[in-house]
């Protein structure tokens, strides 16, 4: 009984409610800034990157799958594709997109430090 005669109270559209939905629309609006600069925004970036990584590839280049196969560039062809080295003799064709670059990098860290 006391919550109805509390919103029965409560002010009904005119001057008083207007201040509330602009309210509203600013913290509508500060979410989506939010999510763009922790979400959105970081992932372009890490896609970007990944791009830049792919399209810098040359032959003899060591890498790693993102399936943890390790192997040496032989040839980049024209549809997307990379011939990866795995042994002598044992060749993979692959996607350029099934290339890690995060676990490219950390190989060519360790080999660097050895």
């Amino acid at each position: 009984m006391n919550i109805l005669n509390i919103l029965l109270m409560a002010p009904q559209g005119g001057a008083s409610g207007g201040g509330n939905s602009w309210v509203s629309f600013l913290f509508f609006g500060g979410m989506i800034v939010v999510m763009w600069l922790f979400m959105i925004r970081p992932q372009t970036k890490k896609a970007k990157l990944q791009k830049q990584f792919i399209d810098n590839l040359k032959e003899g280049d060591k890498i790693v799958t993102i399936a943890g196969i390790h192997g040496k560039v032989k040839k980049m062809n024209d549809n997307n594709t990379v011939l990866m080295e795995v042994s002598p003799g044992t060749s993979f064709t692959i996607e350029r997109s099934a290339i890690s670059m995060e676990y490219t990098s950390a190989q060519q860290k360790a080999a660097e430090t050895k």
